[in-house]
């Protein structure tokens, strides 16, 4: 039962697609793990705009990062190196960091493409498999460590990474009880943190306190259906677009968890939906001159959406 009204629903247009020539022909040791029996070509994630309205984008499977152009149009590779990046944020200063699962917090020059190790560990404790990050204005870094955990081993972790002129440390853990923390934003007073817990099938809310101390952690949005919430995204007035993965479909709360729009994936879009569309709609992002467009990755088809919402995203450069 909804204690609410249904939100309204829209269906999202196809803005880009991986071109055939990208799209890969070959196994990958992360999609026959997470995968299995399935075909796999690409598998898009970490949508993030830069300031000329090229859109960057991971492909989790076979360790690539994306450009592509604001018409859609043009799909570069920045780089193509040993690891499966997940989540992918742009820093104030142009560099792209990147959550790896294998590897942690990297950091990529969007020119050359080049890839470097920020952090790898904690107190040499390896990370269980990072996956996504989102950053704060004053540089500060938040980023999850989902690994495989979920109800059956609620052991995910929140991380914060201090930020202090050029350089970053110390690494705080605020959170290890998460079954399976995957996307998080702040709220745009940056009081409060959203991470999509998605084993769980809930965004749990973590109030920042006075001494930036996390304390009252509580669930902010319980879903159901599909495999659980994944990336997400903040509108400018505090709602919160969340990706829904294995739904085919992203959510668009208000500030106070009353669901106000469902975008889901057009049919016929060759995916695994009932009436052919993609339920792997795994993240969110803002985009466009004024903000208003909502891209979305369906993994599945390696596929972009996008659609129009009333209000603009939040900024997002750290």
């Amino acid at each position: 039962m909804s204690l609410f009204p249904p939100p309204k629903d829209m269906t999202a247009d196809i803005f880009s697609r991986v071109p055939d020539n990208l799209r890969k022909r070959t196994s990958s040791s992360w999609a026959d793990a997470n995968r299995p029996g399935l075909s796999c070509d690409s598998f898009l994630e970490g949508p993030s705009f830069d300031r000329d309205g090229n859109l960057y984008l991971v492909d989790v499977a076979f360790g690539r990062i994306f450009r592509v152009s604001p018409d859609g149009a043009r799909w570069d590779v920045v780089t193509e190196y040993d690891g499966w990046p997940n989540g992918l944020k742009i820093h104030k200063d142009g560099r792209l960091f990147v959550t790896d699962y294998r590897r942690g917090l990297l950091t990529v020059d969007p020119n050359t493409g080049a890839v470097e190790d920020l952090v790898t560990h904690r107190f040499s404790e390896g990370f269980i498999g990072t996956n996504d990050l989102h950053f704060a204005l004053n540089g500060d870094i938040y980023f999850t460590d989902q690994g495989q955990t979920g109800l059956h081993d609620p052991r995910g972790r929140v991380y914060r990474l201090r930020a202090s002129g050029t350089e970053f440390g110390p690494l705080e853990l605020l959170i290890s009880n998460g079954p399976s923390p995957n996307g998080l934003v702040l709220a745009p007073d940056e009081r409060s943190l959203y991470v999509a817990m998605t084993r769980a099938n809930a965004v749990w809310r973590l109030p920042l306190m006075l001494d930036d101390s996390i304390s009252k952690v509580g669930m902010f949005v319980q879903m159901s259906g599909g495999t659980g919430p994944d990336g997400m995204a903040i509108d400018a007035a505090g709602g919160l677009v969340v990706a829904h993965v294995g739904m085919g479909a992203a959510w668009h709360f208000s500030p106070l968890g009353e669901p106000m729009h469902r975008i889901r994936s057009p049919k016929k879009l060759g995916g695994h939906g009932p009436n052919g569309e993609g339920l792997a709609t795994t993240n969110v992002a803002f985009g466009g001159q004024d903000r208003r467009t909502v891209y979305l990755t369906e993994s599945e088809t390696g596929t972009i959406l996008s659609a129009e919402l009333p209000v603009a995203g939040n900024p997002m450069f750290g």
